[in-house]
């Protein structure tokens, strides 16, 4: 009797498994086809000369494409201020984004409409917003200007100017993403227990002190997420710097996506772009480490 139980114990779980199997066989060929066989052949093309004007006519050069990247200058600056922007841009958005959670979780009526005021840079698509602030800091008819000159200030051609144009990438990215920082982080405080805060006020900390000894202790592996979230995304930043600078001026604003495009996908070269593809995948993967020690910890 118990033989026969086990067998029909046996027999259901291998039943159940093959069902379970077979539920998530559909989810696990769509990921293997849109993530490994692109990344399997992006591997590959990258120890290649492919041309997609040559297709015919491709052969095996092996590091050849790499060495060529990081012997260019270009590419070098291009890494450079991928870097510099992706720090300057998490920086700010994981502060701000942290300021606002804050101030709109103290709020004590109102909360809804700021947190959906707040909410609306970040529904817009990124080729819209570029449209937007190319519109308002146009140097003919922008609304930027035009305000500068009635305040008698000095107008500029925001981004072909070589001071402005990097700042203003920035700047824009910040505004655009910010929210998204202070949406995970507005709603990482909630779960924030209310009696910490209590016990803090008893013990006579201020609103500062709170702040330090409460809040942050409570959120960090939030603030660390956030970190590497916008880390990731910002370092593959290229709808805004295409659209406003194109990489100019002289190259101060070329990000690696800008320059592959320029010199990989414009040009057909997607063996060149492919090793370019890469090398930048493997410099994010260095910058998130960081990020990823510190939350596992």
């Amino acid at each position: 009797m118990n033989r026969n139980l086990g067998s029909h114990h046996a027999a259901e779980r291998v039943s159940n498994r093959r069902f379970a199997n077979a539920m998530i066989s559909p989810t696990v060929i769509i990921m293997l086809v849109m993530t490994a066989y692109p990344l399997i052949f992006t591997l590959i093309y990258g120890f290649t000369d492919l041309n997609l004007m040559k297709r015919n006519n491709v052969h095996f050069i092996g590091i050849d494409n790499y060495a060529k990247l990081l012997k260019n200058r270009y590419f070098l600056q291009s890494v450079f201020n991928t870097i510099k922007f992706t720090l300057f841009s998490v920086i700010f958005e994981v502060f701000l984004g942290f300021v606002l959670a804050v101030y709109v979780n103290s709020l004590k009526r109102f909360q809804k409409a700021m947190r959906l005021l707040i909410l609306l840079p970040y529904l817009m698509p990124a080729v819209t917003v570029a449209l937007s602030w190319r519109m308002m800091l146009s140097p003919n008819y922008g609304i930027v200007n035009q305000v500068f000159e009635a305040l008698h200030l000095p107008v500029y051609n925001w981004f072909a100017d070589i001071k402005t144009a990097f700042p203003m990438l920035v700047i824009i990215d910040v505004w655009q993403n910010t929210p998204f920082v202070f949406l995970l982080l507005y709603a990482a405080l909630q779960s924030v227990p209310q009696s910490q805060y209590e016990a803090a006020k008893i013990d006579g900390a201020n609103t500062m002190q709170q702040i330090i000894y409460v809040t942050i202790p409570n959120i960090a592996g939030n603030l660390a997420l956030c970190a590497l979230m916008r880390t990731i995304d910002t370092f593959r930043l290229f709808e805004k710097v295409n659209l406003l600078t194109g990489g100019g001026p002289a190259n101060s604003t070329s990000t690696i996506t800008q320059y592959l495009y320029n010199f990989g996908i414009k040009s057909f070269k997607f063996g060149f772009g492919s090793a370019g593809a890469v090398l930048m995948t493997i410099i994010v993967l260095i910058l998130s480490s960081f990020y990823i020690k510190r939350t596992i910890k």
